[in-house]
């Protein structure tokens, strides 16, 4: 997966049009400063190593191995 930039979801933003994303919003979500615990970039890598793993081998509670 290629790493996100701001300049991809100003273009989505632009073409899609659903809701008026300021540039400081957007800015925030490629690399926060404002206390977000995690950007939005991390988020994305920690769900595609969760696409990665058979969740139905890992029991309840139980941990998900990180690669």
């Amino acid at each position: 997966m290629k790493k996100l930039e701001k300049e991809t979801l100003i273009g989505m933003r632009d073409q899609l049009g659903g809701y008026a994303w300021q540039d400081t919003e957007i800015s925030e979500l490629v690399d926060p400063q404002l206390g977000i615990i995690t950007g939005l970039q991390e988020l994305l890598d920690q769900l595609e190593v969760l696409r990665g793993i058979d969740l139905e081998a890992i029991p309840p509670a139980g941990e998900i191995p990180e690669k």
